[in-house]
C-alpha cells in the first residue's frame, strides 16, 4: 500500500516512514504544501497523511485543492492543533480522519487501516495462489500448514505480485509500487528479492509461483496452472 506523508517537520516525516516502511507500506515524503499537492495529484497513493501547518500552501487548502480535482484518496490530517473547530474544518473540506500530535504510532497504522478497508470492501481478505495464503491484516503467509517468515520487503513484494496475479509485471512497476517512486538504485534489486521469495515460498516445496518472463518482468501464478510447469532462471529460461 502507497502513502503519501506531507510533514515539514523532516525528522518526524522521517521516523514515520521508517515505522510505515516496517509496517509494509511503500512510503514518500514531500515536506511542503506545495510539493505535496503536486505529488498526490500526478500519482496514486492509497492513502495521504497530511500536516496542517506547512510552508507553501496548509494542508487545509491542500486538501480543498485536492477535493477540488477530484482526488478522492482517503486523507489522514496530523497536527499538533487540537480544538473541535480545527477538527471540523478538516472533516468539512474532506478529511476522512484527523489525528493530534504527539500521537500513537499505533493507533496511526490502526486509523490508516481502518481508511484503507473503507476505501476498498471489494478487495478479498486473503490472497492466494494455490496452496499459497497471504493475509495482509494479520500479515501471515502459509504454505498449506507451513507458516513462512518474510522480512516486511519480501512481504510487500509477495502481496503486490498476488494482487496482480496472472499480470505480466515489470521490474519498474514492482520497484515503483514496493520500493518507492522515487528509487534511484539498481533495477537488479528486484532479480535478488525474487530470489529471496523462490527460496522461502517455492524451493522448499517443489513447485513455482514466480515466473520469469524474458525481457518483461514477472508474474504470479497458480503453480497447478503455470504456463509451461517448468522453473525458469532469471535469464527465463527453462533448465535443460
Amino acid at each position: 500500500m502507497r502513502v503519501l506523508v506531507i510533514e515539514d517537520e523532516e525528522r518526524l516525516a522521517r521516523t514515520v516512514r521508517r515505522g510505515l516502511e516496517l509496517e509494509g507500506f511503500v512510503v514518500q515524503l514531500a515536506h511542503t504544501g506545495t510539493a505535496g499537492l503536486a505529488a498526490a495529484i500526478e500519482d496514486g497513493f492509497d492513502v495521504i497523511v497530511l500536516d496542517i501547518m506547512l510552508p507553501g500552501l496548509s494542508g487545509y487548502e491542500v486538501l480543498r485543492r485536492l477535493r477540488a480535482q477530484d482526488v478522492t484518496t482517503p486523507v489522514l490530517m496530523l497536527t499538533a492543533k487540537d480544538g473541535d473547530y480545527e477538527q471540523a474544518d478538516a472533516l468539512d473540506l474532506g478529511a476522512d480522519d484527523y489525528l493530534t500530535k504527539p500521537f500513537s504510532f499505533v493507533v496511526l497504522i490502526a486509523r490508516l487501516r481502518a481508511l484503507l478497508r473503507r476505501r476498498a470492501p471489494q478487495q478479498p481478505a486473503l490472497l492466494s495462489a494455490g496452496d499459497l495464503v497471504l493475509d495482509p491484516a494479520r500479515r501471515t503467509v502459509l504454505r498449506g500448514d507451513t507458516a513462512l517468515t518474510l522480512t516486511p520487503r519480501e512481504f510487500g513484494l509477495l502481496e503486490f505480485l498476488l494482487r496482480h496475479q496472472g499480470l505480466a509485471l515489470t521490474k519498474h512497476e514492482i520497484l515503483r509500487n514496493v520500493w518507492d517512486a522515487h528509487y534511484d538504485g539498481p533495477e537488479n534489486v528486484v532479480e535478488v528479492y525474487i530470489g529471496y521469495l523462490r527460496k522461502k515460498i517455492d524451493t522448499p516445496f517443489g513447485c513455482t509461483s514466480i515466473e520469469t518472463l524474458r525481457g518483461v518482468g514477472y508474474r504470479m501464478v497458480d503453480p497447478g496452472r503455470s504456463g509451461d510447469g517448468q522453473i525458469h532462471d532469471e535469464s527465463g529460461s527453462a533448465p535443460r
